[in-house]
């Protein structure tokens, strides 16, 4: 279902390029708008959810990209000399190699506040709630790499599983699924979550691979896709895209 996949990302690029920042924003908005590069995995994801859901994908796009947004501010603070100190992302300078710390911390700040915006523009401040919740989790995460010693399993379920979680959970608030629906949903972000971090590692030759080795790393993640596939045949939705985007995240190279 590639196509598929490719037609919700076409979706999203066409939204965040159209996206109107907050005029005060001033010069801000073209480090912002550098920060947004990338394979668009997490808003497709949350696209995918509301297509399973039968719930028009245009409603949910405000959601999508506020998870994108979220995702684009952890990368342009994590390349900051203070943390990993990183001058490249995607073949291109960071922003704060291109731009200045001083700037790219203010264009992080600036696409969290500009995400929960779009977040807000809910009836209910159900999927505000969840992207503040995970970007906690997420920062929570990047503090206990920073301080060393966390079990892989929970650092990761924080700094990559707890945005993935709200890829889903997000479109599932947006589009009003009743609580009592939501468990099976977020346990299949979770393996989720655990797939795109064990094949991440599994590409940087780091995490994982370095604690269990590349041949254990890798039948983890093919263990984490079946249990995602398990998760996602117990639920009565049409799944099928959301099926074909497991495949995908398990066998990607980049």
């Amino acid at each position: 279902m590639p196509q598929q996949t490719e037609k919700l990302r076409g979706l999203v690029e066409s939204y965040l390029s159209e996206l109107a920042l907050t005029p005060e924003l001033g010069s801000l908005e073209e480090p912002m708008r550098h920060a947004l590069g990338g394979k668009r995995v997490r808003p497709v994801l949350c696209l995918a959810t509301g297509d399973a859901l039968g719930v028009p994908v245009e409603n949910l796009l405000p959601a999508a990209a506020a998870v994108e947004l979220v995702h684009s501010f952890s990368l342009v603070h994590d390349d900051l000399p203070a943390l990993d100190d990183d001058d490249e992302r995607r073949g291109a300078p960071s922003v704060w190699a291109r731009y200045g710390e001083a700037t790219a911390i203010l264009a992080g700040d600036a696409l969290l506040v500009e995400a929960m915006r779009l977040a807000l523009t809910y009836p209910t401040g159900a999927v505000a709630r969840e992207l503040v919740e995970a970007t906690l989790a997420m920062i929570s995460g990047q503090q206990m790499d920073l301080e060393g010693g966390a079990q892989l399993d929970r650092l990761h379920s924080m700094k990559t599983g707890a945005l993935f979680s709200a890829s889903v959970m997000c479109a599932l608030w947006a589009a009003e699924v009743p609580l009592s629906e939501h468990e099976p949903w977020r346990e299949f972000a979770g393996e989720l979550g655990l797939l795109f971090q064990i094949v991440d590692d599994l590409l940087d030759g780091d995490g994982y691979v370095l604690e269990v080795g590349e041949e254990r790393a890798r039948r983890l993640a093919d263990e984490a896709a079946e249990r995602a596939q398990a998760r996602l045949a117990e639920i009565d939705a049409d799944s099928e895209v959301l099926a074909s985007i497991v495949d995908e995240l398990a066998v990607r190279t980049v």
